[in-house]
Parts: structure tokens; C-alpha cells; sequence
């Protein structure tokens, strides 16, 4: 193996294991990229061994890092981030809770297909992970538990529920995506759209037969009301603000009124009007979302800068070209290197946040899928419904921890663990599906932009 190649491994290999520290991602991933320049510059000066790599080199970071700063793209992100916040503020979500709670009262498992359908609608106008899964576990778990179901599968809806936000557009992974690979963000919202709820449909099909074949499980309360056309009314009444901001924001987008920066703006602004007329917005909710955008914004882009100086030095040492010549030396077809690098990033899941696989590993296989053959939106939206299992294995799934933080002492680590198995086979059946199904990820965008 070169030197070249021996560098690129450890420099992986220590970012994968400093990453378990605990120290800051950003610190970590920009740290690197200074060490192994060193280390490069040392081999090349006092050993002799070429490696193309020297600070003139790093000095391109700047460059980068700069060209970052000014992509309009990237100004979505805490648009997006403020938009989702300050709907979690407006009490949309409770009304949402409380009405179609009445209306699915008396299906078995309709508990469950609630918390599931409200799910779907704060993944397309919100898009915040941690956000959605705290707000369903507030408003939906202690009425589950109270009402006999089986803690596993409260605990493994919200979780699985909450994580749609990360692949539902409006979604800020797929705005970093198109970022990284420099592709309309468009393409992909339109690429996701059917995916997410594809995934939605398997959730609420296997409450329903679960529900059905274990009756124990999520059993039908005795003083459930019927549904009659108040109760549908109602229903329709706490829909329409949610649906309405969802329609400004992706329809904006995806009739081409808007750009994905304009339409996050419009949704940002929608969800102030949204508060303000619910009565929730005053100057404390207003410093709280503020301040709570700019700390998630500054996080993301602190990954980013490091990310951007990693990646550089990364490439520089030959890490794209390593990992093109790994993949394409496997002994299979092209369909089974992709199904290889698609495993690759799921058992990465289990250790490596969502943001750092993003900003790190994608742009390096994605080169390789396109040079395959095939086509790179629906490698993107495979890559991202790989990456939304990572909020739900452990020992570094987030949206577990986000539940465990709010959720009752009988609720416990274990138990969300043992809920969570389920949804995540079904993730991984929605994966299988659209990647034999490709026209779910490349149907849409065709007919919207040829």
C-alpha cells in the first residue's frame, strides 16, 4: 500500500475514533486536516516520500471555506431551522394531536396512527429531528401509556415518526446534500417527496396489522367517541394551518415561483403569522427561537468549515481515488457495488452522526455511483434514507436519546431499543423498495422539470 493510501486510512480511522471522545465535531474534523498536513509535509521534507500535500496547499481551505459562506443555497438552513421552531411554539402540533385523536379514536392502533399522521405533517413543515421527536413524545406518549398500549410500540412510533423530518422537504440534510454535490435542491425535494411517505405508509400499515394480530398491544378505549362531522370539521380546521404553510413553502418550490432560499424565507415567515395568530409569539418565544437557530445554525456550520478543510486535505492525500478503487475492486456488477456502499453507510450510521456522513463520506462515493452509470438523484435519496436509520441505532441514534429525555421512568433505554427494531427493518424495507422502484425517487422531478 502507498503512503499516500496508509495516510488516507488512519486519517479516517482517527476521525471515526476521536469522534467517540466526545470532543466538538468541527474541532475534530479541522484539528486533522492541520495534523496530517504536518504529517505530510514531515514525510515529504525529511523522508523524502512525495505526497502532494503542504501548507500552500491547506491554504485552499480559505478558498473553500469562503466559496461556503457565500452560497445562497446555504442560507435556507436557518430559515428552515427558525421555521420549524417556531411552529413547535404555535401549538399547531397539539390541536393536530388533540382532533385526530378523536377522529382514529376507535381504530385499534389509532393512537398510534395519530402520533404517526402528525409525524408526517411536522417532518414536511418543520424538519427539526430533535424538535419533532420531543413534541410527539410530550402530546402523544403519556396518552398511549395511560391508555394500555404497550410501551415498545409508543416508544418505537414517535422515535421512528420524529426522524421523518430528516428526509420529508422541506429537509436541511437534503439542502446540505445539494450543497456538497452541487445539484438542485429542487431535484432532490421533488426525489424525496414520495420516499418519505412511502416510509410514512409502512409505519401506520404496521401499526394497524400489529394492532390487529396483538390486540393487547394498542388496545381500543372503552369511552372513545364516534365520529360524526364535528369531529371530521375540527380535524380539518387544525389541518388546514399546517397544510397551508407546507403548500407555501414546497409549492413555491416546486412550481418554480420560488427558489429553496426564497420558499424557506416564506416559511419562516409563515410560521411567525402562524404564532402570532394563535397568540403564542411575544418577545421571550421570539429570543428563544432566535437563539436557538443561531446556536443549531453556528453548530452546522461549524461542521462545516472543519468538514471542508478535512475533505480538502483528505482528496489531496488521494482519498477519493482510494476509496473509487476499493469499491470498483469489489468481485461484484455495478448494482452490487452500490448495494455495498449503501451497507457501508448504514453500518456508518451506528457510530457516525448524519452531518459528518454528509459532509464527509458523500461527496467521496458519490463520484463513483455516477460513474457507474447511475443516477445520482436517486443515489442521493437512497443515501439519505439510509442515513435517517442513524437517528435509530444505537449507541449513537439521537432521536433515542431525544425520547429517553422526555420520556416516563418506565420508559426505559432498553424498551425504546426493543421499539425501535421494527421500524428500523422497515426502514431498510423502504430502502429495498426504492431502490427496485426507481421511478419513486426520479418520476416527480422528471414531470416537474423534464
Amino acid at each position: 500500500m502507498a503512503a499516500n493510501d496508509v495516510l488516507v486510512v488512519f486519517m479516517f480511522a482517527a476521525f471515526i475514533g476521536l469522534i467517540f471522545t466526545g470532543f466538538p465535531v468541527a474541532w475534530v474534523l479541522g484539528g486533522l486536516a492541520v495534523v496530517f498536513t504536518a504529517l505530510a509535509i514531515v514525510l515529504e521534507v525529511d523522508f523524502g516520500i512525495p505526497l502532494g500535500v503542504d501548507w500552500l496547499y491547506a491554504s485552499l481551505s480559505v478558498d473553500r471555506i469562503w466559496g461556503l459562506m457565500e452560497n445562497w443555497v446555504l442560507v435556507a438552513l436557518p430559515l428552515f431551522v427558525f421555521m420549524g421552531l417556531m411552529l413547535d411554539r404555535s401549538g399547531v402540533a397539539a390541536d393536530l394531536m388533540t382532533n385526530f385523536a378523536r377522529l382514529f379514536g376507535r381504530v385499534r392502533g389509532g393512537l398510534a396512527v395519530t402520533v404517526s399522521v402528525i409525524g408526517v405533517l411536522l417532518a414536511a413543515s418543520t424538519g427539526i429531528i430533535g424538535a419533532s421527536v420531543v413534541l410527539l413524545a410530550l402530546l402523544g406518549l403519556p396518552i398511549m401509556l395511560e391508555r394500555g398500549y404497550r410501551p415498545t410500540l409508543a416508544a418505537g412510533t414517535i422515535a421512528s415518526v420524529g426522524t421523518l423530518g430528516i428526509l420529508i422537504p422541506p429537509s436541511i440534510m437534503l439542502v446540505m446534500m445539494a450543497d456538497r454535490l452541487a445539484m438542485s435542491v429542487g431535484d432532490l425535494f421533488l426525489g424525496a417527496l414520495f420516499p418519505g411517505l412511502l416510509l410514512g405508509l409502512l409505519y401506520v400499515s404496521y401499526i394497524l396489522v400489529y394492532a390487529t394480530l396483538r390486540p393487547e398491544v394498542a388496545p381500543v378505549p372503552e369511552s372513545a367517541a364516534p365520529v360524526d362531522l364535528r369531529v371530521v370539521l375540527d380535524v380539518l380546521q387544525s389541518v388546514l394551518p399546517a397544510a397551508g404553510l407546507i403548500l407555501a413553502v414546497l409549492g413555491s418550490i416546486f412550481f418554480g415561483v420560488a427558489t429553496p432560499t426564497e420558499a424557506a424565507g416564506v416559511g419562516a415567515a409563515g410560521a411567525l403569522g402562524l404564532a402570532s395568530s394563535r397568540r403564542r409569539l411575544d418577545g421571550s418565544v421570539l429570543r428563544e427561537v432566535m437563539a436557538e437557530t443561531s446556536r443549531t445554525t453556528g453548530f452546522i456550520f461549524g461542521i462545516f468549515v472543519g468538514a471542508t478543510a478535512y475533505s480538502l486535505v483528505l482528496r489531496g492525500l488521494g482519498g477519493d481515488q482510494l476509496i473509487e478503487r476499493a469499491f470498483l475492486a469489489l468481485p461484484f456488477g455495478p448494482t452490487g457495488i452500490l448495494i455495498s456502499i449503501l451497507f457501508f453507510t448504514f453500518l456508518l450510521g451506528f457510530f457516525l452522526d448524519w452531518i459528518e456522513i454528509t459532509l464527509v463520506v458523500l461527496p467521496l462515493v458519490a463520484p463513483v455511483v455516477e460513474g457507474l452509470g447511475f443516477d445520482l438523484v436517486w443515489f442521493t435519496v437512497l443515501f439519505a434514507v439510509c442515513l435517517q436509520t442513524s437517528f435509530l441505532t444505537p449507541p449513537v441514534g439521537f432521536a433515542l436519546f431525544y425520547l429517553k429525555g422526555v420520556a416516563p421512568a418506565e420508559v426505559d433505554v432498553p424498551t425504546i431499543y426493543r421499539g425501535v427494531v421494527p421500524f428500523i427493518l422497515l426502514q431498510l424495507l423502504g430502502l429495498a423498495l426504492i431502490f427496485v422502484f426507481e421511478d419513486l425517487v426520479v418520476w416527480l422531478p422528471g414531470i416537474a422539470y423534464g
